[in-house]
């Protein structure tokens, strides 16, 4: 299945996006030409392929695989610290952080490990950290149906560390609450203090 928000005109050849690297380079004023850039490039290509993996991923795909047997677990799940490796929709450049994410299942429970992987999958994508929280927690919501989910990312943008502002320092903190997350104050403020308690 081909997500939804994938652009939907042909992708360029593998030599268009040769040439691109090579335009750029003499844009930035090197000869592409000179030998430890010869090669350039096709890491560049090699590199973006993986950068942006999850236009050919499907995280609802991900969270369909799930387990109904809980014994009556109904308690919020939290994953902390998942790692986000993503880049601005706006320059280019990287964003790096870390997500936490939680939900109450509401009789069905996820493999961890593919919360890590539904984050992964939207991260490696051109993305503003904004709409990264909203995606997440709305595909978790729209597949598991939990009672609630939380998203919370911490992150740094090199747009904002590298250039412009250049403030090195600076991170921006985006939240998405879903269900009782929102509605329950005890259990956002519940998460809230689990993952600051790192």
């Amino acid at each position: 299945m081909v997500p939804s928000n994938t652009y939907s005109h042909s992708k360029p050849s593998k030599d268009a996006a040769l040439a691109a690297v090579d335009t750029l380079i003499r844009y930035a004023g090197d000869d592409p030409h000179r030998e430890g850039l010869v090669d350039t490039p096709r890491r560049v290509i090699e590199s973006y392929d993986e950068f942006f993996s999850g236009y050919a991923a499907d995280p609802d795909a991900i969270l369909s695989h799930t387990f109904e047997e809980v014994d009556g677990y109904d308690e919020m799940v939290i994953v902390k610290n998942i790692d986000i490796e993503s880049h601005c929709e706006h320059h280019m450049v990287p964003i790096i952080g870390r997500a936490h994410v939680a939900y109450i299942p509401n009789k069905r429970i996820v493999g961890i490990s593919k919360l890590a992987r539904v984050v992964d999958i939207y991260a490696k994508r051109l993305q503003t950290q904004e709409a990264l929280t909203a995606q997440i927690a709305d595909s978790i919501q729209r597949i598991l149906n939990p009672k609630g989910v939380g998203i919370v990312i911490d992150a740094t943008h090199q747009c904002m560390s590298m250039r412009g502002v250049y403030k090195r320092h600076s991170t921006l903190v985006t939240s998405r609450m879903l269900g009782l997350f929102r509605s329950d104050p005890r259990t956002r403020s519940e998460f809230m203090t689990l993952i600051e308690n790192r």
